[in-house]
C-alpha cells in the first residue's frame, strides 16, 4: 500500500466535458520525505515512514531532530508509515505524481470536532412530540434511559449526550479529478473529512 501525506485546502468544483458542475476537495498532497525505512531483520516487517510539512527546530524536541537528520532533512510536522514503497531509499522525495488521473483513492482524516452535544444533534433525536400534556421543556431531552429493577443500570452503549466529532473517518473510492503537479495539488472528487488545513492521509 502506497500513498502520500497531505492538507486539506478547500472545496471548490470543476465542469465536465457534459457541462455538470462536479464538487471537488484541493489536497496539498507532499512534498514528502522518506525519514525512516524499517525493515523485516531489524522492526519486524518492512515499512517506510514519511514525513511531510517543515516544523521550526525551536519547536521540535532533540530526538526529532535527530530523527530528521539521519534522512538529511528537517523535523517533520506529520509522519505516517506506508507498507509500500520498496524502492524507496532514506531521504528521498514523493510528490504527487505518483498517482495518476483518473484512478480512485481512499483518504483518511478526522472529521471536525463539535464539543458536547445534546441527543438531538447527536444521534438524531425528534424529542418529545407536541408540547401538550405539560411536556413543555422536553423537546430536546433524551427520555428515560434506564431499565426496570432488573438489570437495575443503564445499559452499555446507550445513546446519550456526549462528544461528538473529531473522529478519524476513511472516505473510499475517490476519483482524482485532476493533478496540479507544480504546485503538488489533487483535485478529488467529492468531500473529505476534517476542517481546512488538517491533515490527510491518501492511499492508492
Amino acid at each position: 500500500m502506497e500513498g502520500i501525506i497531505g492538507k486539506k485546502i478547500g472545496m471548490t468544483s470543476i465542469y465536465t466535458e457534459a457541462g455538470k458542475s462536479v464538487p471537488c476537495t484541493l489536497i496539498e498532497a507532499g512534498p514528502c520525505v522518506v525519514t525512516q525505512i524499517k525493515t523485516e531483520e531489524k522492526d519486524g516487517y518492512h515499512a517506510v515512514q514519511i514525513g511531510f510539512d517543515d516544523a521550526r527546530e525551536k519547536n521540535s524536541t532533540k530526538a526529532a531532530i535527530g530523527h530528521a537528520k539521519k534522512a538529511g532533512t528537517t523535523p517533520k510536522r506529520k509522519t505516517v508509515e506506508f507498507l509500500g514503497y520498496r524502492d524507496k531509499q532514506l531521504g528521498d522525495t514523493i510528490t504527487s505524481e505518483i498517482f495518476i488521473e483518473g484512478e480512485y483513492v481512499d483518504v483518511t482524516g478526522s472529521s471536525k470536532g463539535k464539543g458536547f452535544q445534546g441527543v438531538v444533534k447527536r444521534h438524531g433525536f425528534s424529542g418529545v412530540g407536541g408540547q401538550t400534556h405539560g411536556q413543555h421543556n422536553r423537546l430536546r431531552a433524551p427520555g428515560s434511559v434506564g431499565a426496570a429493577s432488573t438489570p437495575s443500570k443503564v445499559i452499555k452503549g446507550m445513546k446519550m449526550a456526549g462528544r461528538t466529532g473529531n473522529d478519524r473517518i476513511t472516505v473510499l473510492n475517490l476519483q482524482v479529478m485532476k493533478i496540479l503537479a507544480e504546485k503538488n495539488v489533487l483535485v478529488l472528487k467529492g468531500a473529505v473529512p476534517g476542517a481546512k488545513g488538517s491533515y490527510v492521509v491518501v492511499h492508492k
